[in-house]
């Protein structure tokens, strides 16, 4: 990390105002008192509670310069150059006072020679000042300081433990590394805290809980849902072929340099009929790659005013991105990007952003989307080249259904060979999973109600009754598998 090396081409840039948006306030500080040492220069910090006080000289805390136009008065009076460290600046913004004596500080630069640095966990800079300011981005730990942080806590843990070593192995501390990728200095170090102190020991049970935290870290608005239940694909029947498919690429995801000339896999489109197990499938890649699931939900993102859409866009694919290695699920994806013409343009802009980040993805975020209706989706989506492949989910066959059949009767705690599977799957052609699901559910209800121990006859006056969507839909379903059959990988 070269920040305290930027930090310095930054003030000798000449500008009047930097702006950093941090939690890390004290990492911040400490930077700039090295550089007060190299430069020579006063450093001062200033907050609302403890005024102006000066940082590169051991002076006695003094409380003076607590108001903020006090503050930029003195700044503006002292004919030395320093820098000043304006801490929680943020809210004095709306003083157009402020603003001015701000900006006349900057604005006397060349005679003054001061920097003012503008430190806050988010800063709305106003129009007037921006053409003097610069933004400065703290870096974010690398692998090596990631394993040093971790390296560090687990000292201090076996220090106060009479020299106990945590227990651990190569395998699960680089996971666990790995993890931490994307977090603050600070961040980091309390989540490794976290894992070691709860019983000396770094796990596998620690991985899913420091994902877990990483997440409410970075996803204060609520734009993505962390799915912690995935599935496994014993849970999902059929789908051989996408089955087969993520099998064959599991090895090169999860490899960090993949070998030959092989590109990570970016993601899938899950197009077919309602019902027929595409969440569930989504599901079943997290799990099957043992990798976090986060859910977008368009009716999340969507806002009323201008811009706020595709902010909110940007900010959920950058929480993904931090959380990779992970499986993000775009569910029913044609509602957020179908065209409408009363909405401004955000649904084109939206698409545009999605596209672009789709195309410069390399951050190990596997998208999974899901779709009913192909004709609702914009053609720059579905063409060769934006997903790795676009699979259809058609209603299942008659050994599909023969196996939902037994997934849902042992999921509720029944034997399924003491049922006529058979006869079940027969009866229930055309059936999409769901359907197949909720003739069992409403089985075991009839069965419930009438005293009775549930027999594959309480199941197949269940599906007699029940008018399957491919019955009640036909024309638009048969539309679809036509549209499919020569444009699509079939996943069963």
């Amino acid at each position: 990390m070269n920040d305290i090396y930027d930090l310095e081409l930054t003030i000798k840039s000449r500008i009047p105002i930097i702006v950093i948006e941090t939690h890390e306030e004290n990492r911040v500080v400490e930077m700039f008192k090295r550089i007060a040492m190299r430069f020579a220069m006063p450093l001062f910090r200033w907050t609302v509670t403890q005024g102006l006080q000066r940082l590169d000289v051991d002076y006695p805390p003094q409380r003076h310069n607590i108001e903020p136009a006090a503050v930029i008065g003195q700044i503006r009076s002292t004919t030395k150059k320093g820098m000043y460290l304006l801490l929680d600046f943020h809210p004095y913004f709306t003083d157009p006072l402020i603003v001015r004596a701000l900006r006349e500080v900057a604005q006397a630069y060349d005679e003054l020679g001061h920097t003012v640095v503008l430190i806050s966990h988010s800063l709305e800079i106003p129009p007037e000042l921006r053409k003097q300011c610069a933004h400065f981005e703290l870096s974010l730990p690398d692998t090596a300081k990631l394993k040093e942080i971790v390296m560090d806590e687990a000292r201090l843990w076996s220090s106060r433990n009479q020299g106990a070593r945590v227990k651990t192995d190569s395998k699960t501390l680089d996971l666990l590394i790995r993890n931490l990728s994307g977090l603050t200095m600070s961040d980091a170090k309390r989540l490794a805290r976290n894992a070691i102190y709860d019983d000396g020991a770094i796990t596998q049970e620690d991985l899913p809980e420091v994902m877990a935290a990483k997440y409410k870290l970075f996803n204060k608005e609520g734009l993505l849902t962390f799915e912690y239940e995935t599935a496994r694909f014993t849970d999902v029947g059929g789908l051989k072929n996408l089955k087969r498919w993520l099998e064959q690429r599991r090895s090169v995801f999860q490899d960090d340099a993949p070998p030959g000339n092989l590109d990570k896999p970016k993601g899938i489109m899950l197009l077919g009929v309602q019902g027929c197990g595409k969440s569930l499938a989504a599901r079943a890649v997290a799990g099957m790659w043992n990798i976090p699931l986060l859910r977008l939900d368009f009716a999340v993102l969507y806002n009323k005013y201008i811009g706020e859409t595709e902010k909110n866009l940007r900010a959920s694919l950058k929480t993904a991105a931090v959380m990779a290695p992970c499986v993000l699920w775009i569910d029913e994806i044609e509602k957020g990007l179908a065209a409408d013409e009363s909405d401004s343009g955000t649904s084109r802009r939206i698409l545009g952003t999605l596209l672009t980040w789709m195309a410069e993805n390399k951050s190990g975020v596997f998208v999974v989307a899901t779709a009913n209706d192909i004709t609702s989706l914009p053609p720059e989506l579905v063409r060769k080249g934006r997903m790795d492949e676009i699979f259809f989910v058609d209603l299942p066959d008659m050994a599909t259904r023969l196996t939902i059949f037994g997934v849902h009767l042992n999921k509720r705690g029944l034997t399924p060979s003491e049922f006529d599977l058979t006869a079940l799957a027969k009866a229930a052609e055309d059936f999409s999973g769901s359907e197949i699901e909720q003739a069992v559910v409403s089985a075991l209800y009839s069965s419930h109600a009438s005293k009775a121990r549930l027999e594959t006859a309480h199941i197949l006056e269940e599906v007699r009754r029940t008018r399957p969507l491919s019955v009640v839909m036909a024309e638009k379903i048969a539309a679809l598998r036509q549209w499919a059959k020569s444009r699509t990988v079939p996943a069963g």
